[in-house]
């Protein structure tokens, strides 16, 4: 059967707090589409921004599920695309830094970005 994961995220933004929860087709999609619901709200235009490509990098492999991951995210706003990195010993947790760090980016006026 088809499998849904569910993320509640609380965060501030400009000093002002918001939980949302979203369902995605896994913790990651979840992740994204909370995220995006709370910042939307301020920031209407990071709506927009399309996860275009998503890598899951195992850095020691001899440790197994005990290994630090990284995260590649490749996205863009239709005119410009960019990648952004998390990296954690926590999957979840890298891929939040990973989003997070794509957004910020996106936030940026584009004369600011390297």
């Amino acid at each position: 059967g088809k499998v849904e994961t569910e993320a509640t995220i609380k965060i501030w933004v400009n000093g002002e707090r918001f939980v949302r929860t979203a369902e995605g087709n896994g913790p990651v999609h979840a992740l994204d589409r909370a995220l995006r619901d709370a910042i939307g709200e301020i920031h209407p235009h990071l709506k927009d921004i399309e996860l275009v490509n998503f890598k899951v990098r195992i850095l020691d492999e001899t440790k197994g599920t005990d290994a630090v991951t990284r995260v590649l995210l490749d996205a863009s706003d239709g005119l410009d695309s960019w990648g952004s990195i998390g990296v954690s010993e926590n999957i979840i947790a890298a891929s939040w830094e990973a989003l997070v760090d794509s957004l910020e980016y996106a936030e940026q006026p584009a004369r600011d970005r390297v």
